[in-house]
């Protein structure tokens, strides 16, 4: 059955990240999806040049009234842009406590630019505390939220248990941006499960959109939290595969090309 899925995040008005990607994954995987902007910013697929946030009060507002008409079953968070949006994020993830909710915590884009004010940094994980299905750093934003050195496989597993100590949700960190063979370390609270994939040579912009988005619709399906971590980490792998240039040294997802909804393990 089709499922409701609420994307707070950002705009990007190339539609290669944000709520615009998350919206079209939830579909692509066969559930309805709808938006709560948090920021519309400036950018193309290789560069954010400026992020105009919205206020704290039109996102719980945005939320909010179409809480009243639909029923959620679902929501990710994305960039939030501002500590006054986080707070609204917070408040929004902690009144739905019995619906897989996931955060993929944005701080700063690839180009540099800042997506979350960083005063908003060191609360960040205390805002969301118990308030999430699972976080998912990649490791400069698990560097961030932690200060510790993330630098290798052992560095991702320190991480993530102290953001799992700090915040009670379980992590995901995503090694994406270490040298060599991609690893994604998860930590459920009680043991680590590792993901190893091949690096492609694409670089492909809102691959953690995609991927929060993906583990969001299997987490709704009912797939525990290991499973829908890599079901969601194959499903961005085979996304990449279709991606499309973009300019310069980036790709961007083009979900039209890809065929049909891919063949996917039974659940276990």
């Amino acid at each position: 059955m089709t499922k409701n899925l609420v994307s707070i995040a950002g705009w990007d008005p190339s539609s290669g990240a944000g709520v615009l990607l998350d919206l079209r994954v939830f579909e692509r995987l066969g559930q309805r999806g709808y938006g709560v902007l948090t920021a519309v910013t400036a950018q193309n697929p290789r560069r954010v040049d400026h992020v105009f946030p919205v206020t704290a009060r039109a996102v719980a507002g945005q939320f909010e009234m179409l809480a009243e008409g639909i029923a959620v079953a679902g929501i990710k968070v994305g960039m939030l842009a501002t500590g006054a949006n986080l707070r609204a994020a917070a408040r929004i993830l902690g009144k739905c406590g019995d619906i897989p909710r996931v955060i993929d915590p944005v701080l700063r884009s690839s180009s540099g630019a800042v997506l979350l004010e960083k005063k908003a940094w060191p609360r960040f994980l205390e805002s969301v505390e118990g308030r999430a299905s699972l976080i998912t750093p990649n490791i400069d934003e698990a560097s961030a939220l932690t200060g510790l050195p993330v630098r290798n496989v052992a560095g991702m597993k320190l991480a993530a248990q102290k953001i799992h100590l700090r915040s009670g949700i379980p992590c995901l960190v995503k090694g994406g941006h270490l040298e060599g063979p991609i690893t994604d370390i998860l930590f459920d609270g009680r043991e680590f499960a590792a993901y190893a994939h091949p690096r492609t040579a694409r670089d492909v912009h809102g691959t953690g959109c995609y991927l929060s988005s993906a583990i969001l619709c299997y987490l709704v399906e009912g797939r525990p939290l290991k499973e829908a971590c890599g079901l969601g980490i194959f499903r961005v792998g085979r996304a990449i595969g279709s991606a499309v240039p973009a300019g310069g040294d980036r790709w961007v997802f083009d979900l039209s090309r890809e065929r049909g909804r891919v063949p996917l393990p039974p659940r276990a």
